[in-house]
């Protein structure tokens, strides 16, 4: 078999099997697996190579444990109890305003206050029993959330922006197009405002509708989640310890740009400061592994996924073979470079992971074709991007399916990862090609 066809086949087994709801570790895997067996890699070389690849995603899957259990310290101490109740007074049930502050919630976790997913186990949960007694569809809420997870840092060079936009810039310098990090920032508004219009549709006229969760029986068996509580929140000594906690993890973690040390900053000060006694340490990281850790073998097995595709070489066998179809208008050139860009971002499902490969490949193209420098970050962005919105085995859905799914009512494929699919996907890969014609 020609090895441009192994990505194109190995991704749609994985999307035809979380479709039919099997479960996305394994899709992963076996897709991998198919992928190495129709590339002829013995099966120990199959094994070895995604192995090895897997230590790539080993710092992020870390970082989500250690993340869990710093959220569930956090959760042991009740101080988020007292920011339910103001929210839920706050809010009032009125379901506009409930989705605009898990947009803004969402958009810090990237750039003001970069904790990524970690905050959605500890505020989304408690909410569901007001989601359900206004009827509010958490498919608006999925895609409330992973547009807040993924909008900032594609369009503010803050957080995680500036690692995202760095690395476009910094991979398209290591292929011999220098570009300022500012000229990245304005190509990639572009993609940005195409989610701003994919989430405007989707809350205002897709996930308009009340939606009856009481008709709906669990897929799965329900998290071990607590009752709300709405007995008076009494602000304690342990509450100022857990807020000093959280301060110094968000400045370790932005100093030293580590996810896993300021997770592990966190959770250190929390036992230190008796904000969390000392004989919880092994409950408090059952529960943080047990919300966090499929999320984290997921990581993992797309890790060993993306290098099982590089070892065989489709990947770049799929763009050259698609090179030869790119003679005419830079429009039609750069809708296949967006498509292949999706085909592959959707299997591997991680924006930042995914820009080194394109980049290599898409700057000598996209060069060749006459594209201005802020056209190719377009197209590299982009093509990035597409990975995190739909994905199985992305984190911007993994994790609103976390949250939402607490009571088994939530489904990770239709709910969260078609509905995203749908209303970013599209936007960013329109929006992204014509400007990247018009830059």
């Amino acid at each position: 078999m020609e090895l441009q066809y192994i990505v194109i086949i190995s991704v749609l087994i994985m999307t035809i099997l979380s479709l039919l709801k099997v479960n996305v570790l394994l899709a992963i895997v076996i897709s991998a697996m198919t992928a190495g067996f129709m590339a002829g890699l013995s099966f120990g070389d199959l094994v070895g190579v995604f192995t090895e690849s897997m230590a790539g995603g080993a710092n992020t899957a870390l970082s989500y444990v250690l993340l869990g259990g710093f959220a569930i310290a956090i959760a042991f101490t009740g101080i988020t109890k007292g920011f339910v109740q103001f929210l839920r007074r706050a809010i009032k049930g009125r379901r506009g305003v409930i989705l605009g502050v898990i947009v803004i919630i969402a958009s810090l976790s990237q750039n003001v206050i970069p904790v990524h997913i970690a905050f959605i186990p500890i505020l989304i949960p408690p909410l569901i029993a007001l989601f359900d007694r206004i009827q509010l569809d958490r498919r608006a809420v999925a895609t409330a959330l992973t547009f807040g997870l993924k909008a900032p840092y594609i369009m503010v060079p803050l957080g995680f922006g500036l690692i995202f936009q760095g690395i476009i810039r910094d991979n398209m310098s290591e292929n011999g197009i220098d570009i300022a990090l500012s000229d990245v920032t304005l190509a990639m508004l572009a993609p940005g405002l195409g989610m701003a219009l994919g989430l405007i549709i989707a809350l205002t006229i897709t996930y308009r509708k009340k939606r009856d969760y009481s008709q709906i029986e669990p897929e799965s068996e329900p998290s071990s989640i607590e009752e709300v509580d709405d007995s008076p929140f009494v602000f304690e000594r342990k509450h100022l310890m857990t807020i000093i906690a959280i301060i110094a993890a968000l400045a370790v973690q932005i100093i030293t740009e580590e996810m896993v040390l300021g997770a592990l900053t966190g959770l250190i000060l929390m036992f230190l400061l008796v904000a969390v006694p000392y004989r919880q340490i092994e409950d408090v990281m059952s529960r943080g592994i047990s919300m966090m850790g499929m999320i984290a073998f997921i990581m993992l097995t797309a890790s060993g996924f993306a290098g099982v595709l590089e070892e065989t070489g489709s990947v770049e066998a799929l763009v050259n073979a698609s090179s030869g179809l790119l003679e005419g208008n830079q429009l039609f050139i750069a809708f296949i470079l967006l498509l292949v860009g999706l085909v592959i971002t959707m299997g591997i499902g991680t924006s930042f992971g995914t820009i080194p490969i394109l980049a290599v490949l898409y700057v000598p193209i996209a060069t060749a074709a006459g594209f201005s420098p802020m056209a190719i970050a377009v197209l590299i962005g982009t093509a990035g991007a597409l990975g995190d919105a739909g994905s199985p085995a992305s984190d911007s859905t993994l994790g609103p399916t976390a949250g939402l799914n607490v009571d088994g009512k939530h489904n990770h494929i239709w709910d969260t990862c078609v509905p995203t699919f749908l209303h970013f996907n599209i936007p960013i890969f329109i929006f992204g090609l014509f400007t990247s014609v018009m830059l």
